[in-house]
């Protein structure tokens, strides 16, 4: 199928056609027309399938109709509500409704935390049509009386799987309570999970389901591989991998903010230019950071899980699993940070012996053994015991106690 049969406005075809597009993903291809019908939708694709432009180019079609040249704030009250986990993925979102909607006009903004109210409150009191917004900066945004969302006629709900592991939920019924009862909503995840159709039970109506991958598979076009390494040197074998294999742009993920800053520090001391990227990091600086990772200015960027939703890096080539996640399904979302959009990517895991029960539930859920390998000079030592590692709350992790796997021949299948 092409984009031209699924309905769109003549000018947006042509606008994804000068994007390089011409055929819909499989999410995109299903999404679009329901969206266009004013349909309820529970869609649920892995990373990298296109999700927002599943969402965008609908709706930018749908509330043309109100696009107005008018000066008057009244005349352009929020008539759609994205709301989004993290700020890297909110300023996502709005730049794909500035890409696909430069010829509609439609006034759009995005809000999130981290950098100063008064100019969003300013930005919003002029009037806009369709709103990105984290949860808790919108609700700051409601409390200064800048944002009404009584007119808001579609409701979309971005990664609500990170959302509810985040704890968003609390916020989210504060914010649906302040919109209409009737709008269209549409819940976009990277997991069905029994919180997830929970949540759609709750709040879509006669939703259309759409479910375009298996639960919990990994990109096809995602090249997978673990290096057993002892936990003390893993610092060690990443820059050695790093150097050796001369990789330009690594995306690095630690499960903790603290993990990710020692590791970029202990990096750039070591010769190879990184940075971390976290939540306790001040908007101005994620946002000098990702810009300098894009760029090639900055070789190795590192990240905590919050991150994993919110990267859209073209062509990415390596992704590094520092440390495992806690959740297995966050592995997922990590690696799907590379090979996007056709194109291919590798995934290395540095895993000691005390993330061998995590590695176990990473191959469960994808019901695949992921492939191993011994760095020369980096075997791990026989002798070695494993250390308890303890998952935080509600992380959904397991904790370690088992034994890794001898090193044995240089390339063999993964750990059962």
């Amino acid at each position: 199928m092409r984009f031209d049969e699924l309905g769109l406005s003549a000018d947006l075809l042509e606008t994804v056609i000068e994007e390089g597009y011409t055929e819909p993903t499989p999410v995109q291809e299903r999404a679009i027309p329901l969206v266009l019908q004013g349909r309820d939708v529970l869609a649920a694709a892995q990373t990298g399938t296109g999700k927002t432009a599943a969402f965008t180019l609908p709706i930018l079609d749908r509330l043309r109709p109100y696009a107005s040249t008018s000066f008057s704030p009244a005349r352009h009250p929020v008539r759609c509500l994205v709301l989004t986990p993290t700020r890297e993925l909110a300023v996502q979102v709005s730049e794909a409704i500035k890409t696909y909607g430069r010829t509609v006009p439609l006034r759009a903004s995005v809000v999130y935390g981290g950098v100063p109210l008064d100019p969003q409150i300013r930005e919003l009191r002029a009037g806009i049509e369709i709103l990105v917004a984290t949860p808790g900066r919108l609700l700051d945004l409601v409390g200064q009386r800048a944002a009404n969302l009584t007119q808001v006629e579609i409701l979309v709900l971005d990664e609500g799987d990170r959302m509810l592991d985040m704890g968003f939920m609390p916020d989210i019924r504060r914010i649906l309570d302040l919109l209409p009862n009737r709008k269209q909503t549409l819940l976009f995840s990277a997991t069905f999970s029994d919180d997830i159709k929970r949540l759609a039970g709750s709040i879509l109506e006669d939703p259309e389901t759409i479910e375009v991958s298996r639960h919990g598979t990994a990109a096809e076009a995602v090249r997978q591989l673990v290096y057993p390494v002892d936990r003390e040197r893993k610092e060690e074998l990443l820059a050695h991998l790093i150097l050796q294999g001369d990789w330009r742009q690594v995306l690095v993920f630690t499960r903790t903010k603290l993990a990710a800053s020692r590791l970029a520090s202990w990096l750039d001391r070591h010769g190879v230019a990184a940075t971390a990227i976290h939540s306790d990091r001040a908007q101005s600086d994620r946002t000098r950071a990702l810009d300098g990772f894009k760029a090639g200015e900055i070789r190795v960027l590192v990240a905590t899980d919050v991150a994993a939703r919110g990267l859209d890096i073209e062509d990415l080539p390596h992704v590094v699993n520092f440390e495992l996640p806690w959740n297995p399904e966050d592995y997922v979302h990590r690696i799907g940070r590379t090979g996007r959009a056709g194109s291919t990517g590798d995934a290395i895991s540095l895993v000691c012996i005390d993330e061998a029960d995590l590695l176990r539930g990473v191959q469960r859920l994808l019901q695949v053994a992921i492939p191993w390998a011994v760095a020369e000079g980096f075997a791990p030592r026989r002798d070695a015991e494993p250390r308890p590692l303890r998952a935080p709350r509600g992380a959904g992790g397991t904790s370690s106690g088992g034994r890794a796997r001898s090193s044995g021949p240089r390339r063999r299948s993964g750990v059962a």
